[in-house]
């Protein structure tokens, strides 16, 4: 019995910004991972509340939706065997400054707020975060 699952990525403004998505996806692949769709977006500052609604009571929520919609981002639905926890592993840690060699964060990531990337932490959220950007 496969565990197969999917789970969403997104490739945040800074990491778009230095040209980075191509570098992030192929570490996707190498990693097992199958880019089921992606698109390319810039979202509103609302939006961005509503995605980061489950942060609204923490100190940082407003600087990460004001972040999240300062520039163009690409959003992905990846599937793999445990994804939500591969995608995290890869992701490394929040800060790339404790995140692990390897890791996506601690390649690209510039601080705790520009580190290049999001992906969903649980297999609940991963549905909600794919049907926020992919609705059809």
């Amino acid at each position: 019995m496969s565990n197969t699952e999917q789970t969403l990525s997104i490739i945040k403004p800074d990491a778009v910004e230095r040209n980075l998505d191509s570098e992030i996806k192929n570490m996707f692949t190498l990693n097992g991972f199958k880019i089921i769709r992606d698109k390319k977006i810039k979202i509103e500052k609302l939006e961005a509340e509503k995605f980061y609604k489950v942060h609204e009571t923490k100190p940082f929520y407003n600087d990460l939706c004001e972040y999240l919609s300062s520039g163009p981002i690409i959003v992905m639905v990846l599937e793999k065997e445990n994804a939500v926890l591969a995608n995290r592993e890869l992701m490394g840690a929040t800060n790339p400054n404790d995140a692990a060699e390897g890791t996506i964060r601690k390649k690209y990531g510039i601080s705790i707020d520009k580190n290049s990337v999001h992906g969903s932490d649980s297999i609940e959220n991963a549905k909600i975060e794919i049907d926020f950007f992919f609705q059809d």
